[in-house]
């Protein structure tokens, strides 16, 4: 038993130590959930003369066994004498008003919550408890939801302030030490179901995978160590196509095309966005036919334009431009600003109420200096405008009339003329 605790703080130092999570010289702030890899985790850096303090969540959604959970870390750091920073959380009603799933809600308000805490007790980084298995599971979640490589590399032991100083070890080993220091710990008992895809994975999955070889587990790490270290010569690679492709104008096909991995360059480029794999490869296809086609992620729009892709926000999420608008009495002395952002007119000719929209099809005006009406998207076609930019024209209506395109032109009904005696004087202010 002593030889077991001594090879798990053994392997848990080496494993802070080769990858200068963090020295003896700082505050630790230990995630402590009860379970079996928190409360290993707590009791290790304490035994290996780390100074810790520790936060546990309670997100109320398993009745009893989570009030069960809080008295234990409570008991637990009393008898250890560590300092405890609890949190409550109404976990159903947060995933409600962020429209995300529980496991996503929850996840959000433990970190944001963590960070909070260790600016607090100023803590120098959070210690949670992810280990080997953890990671072996990720990267078989990842590949089976289908992924790049960044989602085969594994579990980080760093991020940010977040360390896990327990990667270096697997679930038995855990359970081993508990047992030979004769710590007691409790169980999550949606950790033994296999409604959720990460249980069926730790549950059915890797155990059959085991039987087919033993090694398993640790073979998956080291794959995922050997993509971690090709991620870099990826990561590389691919910054300097996207200095090529990218431009003020937008992503540029021809050059995209000639990389060596396009389809490579475009999912870094535009995942972000919320496109995936799919949709990604519809768009590079389109990349071959005509200009026009449109594909949509929850919150941005590509378009294909003649030798660019655009990207822009989903008209939903577009925020209108803020207009300050100035009454005033016209006489000779007064000087018609040129400016692009300010519209200056006739607010006798104004007789229809104000309203500000995007462009829509069908729209047309009469441009200033013109007499003639004109289509607004052959006016724009005329000015070079791109499809994205067509799509963002946001212009100003008296009534059902445009009387400014914003930041562009003026209608000619209701420009300053020799019989005005009040103009309204209307700036577009940059947000």
């Amino acid at each position: 038993m002593h030889y077991l605790c001594c090879g798990m703080k053994a392997k848990v130092e080496s494993f802070i130590s080769s990858n200068t999570l963090f020295s003896h010289s700082n505050n630790l702030l230990v995630a402590l959930s009860g379970g079996a890899d928190s409360v290993a985790l707590l009791r290790v850096l304490l035994d290996l003369g780390y100074r810790c303090k520790a936060a546990h969540c309670n997100f109320h959604l398993r009745g009893e066994e989570s009030e069960r959970d809080e008295e234990f870390v409570r008991h637990l750091c009393k008898k250890l004498e560590v300092p405890l920073y609890v949190a409550h959380f109404d976990t159903l009603q947060e995933a409600k008003q962020r429209k995300v799933s529980i496991e996503m809600a929850a996840r959000a308000l433990r970190y944001d919550w963590f960070e909070e805490v260790r600016k607090e007790c100023e803590a120098d980084v959070i210690a949670v408890a992810h280990h080997g298995d953890d990671s072996a599971e990720t990267f078989l979640l990842n590949l089976l939801r289908g992924t790049g490589i960044n989602g085969l590399r594994g579990i980080r032991p760093r991020n940010g302030y977040v360390v896990r100083p327990l990667l270096g070890v697997d679930r038995s080993e855990i359970l081993s030490y508990l047992q030979s220091i004769r710590q007691d710990y409790v169980t999550d008992c949606t950790n033994l179901q296999d409604e959720y895809l990460r249980n069926k994975i730790r549950l059915h999955l890797l155990p059959l995978m085991e039987e087919i070889n033993p090694a398993v587990k640790a073979n998956i790490l080291r794959t995922a160590s050997h993509l971690d270290e090709a991620a870099l010569i990826y990561a590389k690679g691919v910054d300097d196509s996207i200095k090529r492709v990218q431009t003020e104008s937008g992503i540029h096909i021809p050059t995209l095309l000639s990389e060596v991995a396009p389809e490579a360059v475009l999912y870094e480029l535009l995942s972000p966005y919320g496109f995936n794999s799919a949709q990604i490869q519809d768009i590079l296809h389109s990349l071959f036919g005509q200009a026009g086609k449109q594909f949509l992620s929850a919150t941005h729009r590509v378009v294909k334009d003649r030798d660019y892709l655009l990207l822009s926000l989903l008209e939903s999420s577009q925020e209108k431009p803020l207009l300050q608008m100035e009454e005033r009495a016209y006489d000779a002395d007064f000087v018609i600003p040129r400016l692009r952002n300010v519209a200056c007119l006739d607010a006798d000719k104004l007789t229809g109420a104000l309203s500000l929209r995007l462009a829509k099809s069908g729209d047309s005006f009469v441009p200033f200096g013109m007499k003639g009406r004109k289509k607004l998207s052959d006016y724009m076609t005329d000015r070079k405008f791109s499809l994205l930019q067509k799509s963002a024209q946001w212009v100003l209506c008296s009534g059902e009339e445009i009387c400014w395109l914003v930041d562009e032109r003026v209608d000619n009904r209701f420009r300053v003329d020799a019989s005005t005696r009040r103009i309204l004087l209307i700036t577009h202010v940059p947000s």
